[in-house]
């Protein structure tokens, strides 16, 4: 099979071998694959490995622990091996495929939905009438965030993004406010949008030197997600105001995830979303298509930070 794999030149499309499905995975023919900031970790590796996290595609093979799955299923997925004709993974963190969704829009929002609804509900404990808060709310995975919690009964719904023409979509996405963090006020401006109180859910992707900021903005009990570090992995940190609004700060990453946690978290997400998934209720934008052998500039473009919504590779 044709895959695009991290090499010291860079991303390099090569021939390799057809993966394997182990007995709990399934082997997908994969039709389109999309683009997420640690395929740019994947690439400054250049250990040979094969690129991407997200594809959406055909099940031609299912190992005898897989569950349900046949062959022809059509399924969306995360996992390692993205970039390339066929991939595996674990069955139970794959989600079927509604019928009317097309490859390409379907493979956009897998990693979203099971990220964000674990960020949001399982560790953020969101509920109807919650203030929600998502920084880098551009970014495809906080596009979605907007739209579940406005989906899930959120009150105020703010999103923040450095960039005016993005700040000016994000209502189209469920964003009440759209605020420029870099503008000084922005936290004020925040807590003001709650009638003073403060916001009861942030999932914060950016963290970094404006933490501090992020910290004022809680609520009494407020919950702080950290789902990224886009503003880097380093910031103060109030430990008094933490105390004093008795704050939970929670991280999460699927890196650090057995199989059994993140089929946890898929199956707990299907229970809440899916059938807003099957109705086509939750959508992302795609920025740009790019067939496999042009990997190496989409990523470019990925890095370069010129997208709005996400970016696909046709297989």
């Amino acid at each position: 099979m044709q895959a695009i794999v991290s090499t010291p030149e860079g991303a390099r499309l090569a021939e390799l071998p057809v993966p394997k499905p182990g007995p709990h995975e399934i082997l997908v023919r994969v039709h389109a694959a999309s683009l997420n900031r640690a395929d740019l970790a994947g690439l400054a590796a250049r250990d040979g490995q094969v690129i991407g996290m997200e594809w959406a595609g055909e099940v031609v093979e299912v190992g005898p622990e897989a569950g349900d799955w046949r062959v022809g299923d059509r399924a969306m997925c995360t996992g390692a091996g993205a970039y390339a004709e066929y991939a595996v993974t674990d069955g139970g963190r794959a989600i079927r495929m509604p019928a009317a969704l097309p490859y390409d829009e379907a493979t956009v929002l897998t990693l979203a939905l099971q990220a964000m609804h674990d960020a949001l509900v399982t560790h953020g404990r969101l509920q109807a009438g919650c203030d929600v808060l998502i920084h880098g709310a551009s970014a495809g995975v906080g596009l979605m965030g907007l739209q579940i919690a406005r989906l899930l009964g959120a009150r105020q719904v703010i999103g923040t993004s450095t960039d005016a023409a993005r700040r000016a979509r994000l209502a189209e996405f469920g964003a009440t406010l759209a605020l420029d963090p870099a503008d000084p006020d922005w936290h004020r401006q925040a807590v003001a949008a709650t009638g003073g109180k403060g916001v009861e859910v942030i999932v914060d992707q950016v963290t970094g030197p404006g933490f501090g900021q992020t910290m004022q903005t809680a609520a009494v009990g407020g919950r702080i997600v950290n789902l990224g570090r886009l503003g880097g992995a380093d910031g103060s940190f109030d430990f008094q105001l933490h105390a004093l609004r008795r704050l939970s700060y929670i991280g999460v990453t699927f890196r650090t995830r057995s199989v059994a946690e993140v089929r946890d978290l898929n199956a707990r997400m299907l229970a809440d979303l899916g059938p807003a998934l099957g109705e086509g209720r939750l959508k992302l934008p795609i920025d740009s298509r790019y067939p496999l052998a042009q990997a190496g500039e989409a990523l470019a473009r990925m890095a370069a930070n010129r997208h709005f919504g996400k970016i696909v590779l046709t297989v």
